[in-house]
């Protein structure tokens, strides 16, 4: 199975910064997809930014320009850099992560969530 860990999260002002970390872990055989999804009260998840496997990037448009994302592969590990915060950047933010595993001696494709973490921006 594959585990994530995220950290980063808080409460910041409008116009601050925070940076976003997600951390994977398990019997990963290789990961393609790295990406972030938020999901504000009352409102569906969202996709904010994901990247590929070849460093391809794709962000949601209300976050383009002020948002970046990256990954370590030698780490395993995603980063959200979010700049210019706005409180409708309010959310839960949650790391997503799909590749392969290696389960009983087979590879398998796996799909894997974080637990979610609180991004808070005051007016």
């Amino acid at each position: 199975q594959v585990q994530l860990v995220e950290s980063g999260g808080g409460v910041v002002q409008a116009g601050g910064s925070l940076r976003l970390s997600c951390a994977a872990s398990g019997s990963i055989f290789s990961i393609n997809g790295m990406g972030w999804y938020r999901q504000a009260p009352g409102k569906q998840r969202e996709l904010v930014a994901q990247i590929t496997s070849g460093d391809t990037t794709n962000y949601a448009g209300s976050v383009k320009g002020r948002f970046t994302i990256s990954r370590d592969n030698a780490k395993n590990t995603v980063y959200l850099q979010m700049n210019s915060l706005k409180p409708e950047d309010t959310a839960v933010y949650y790391c997503n992560t799909r590749g392969t595993l290696v389960h009983l001696g087979a590879l398998r494709e796996y799909d894997s969530w974080g637990q979610g973490t609180q991004v808070t921006v005051s007016s």
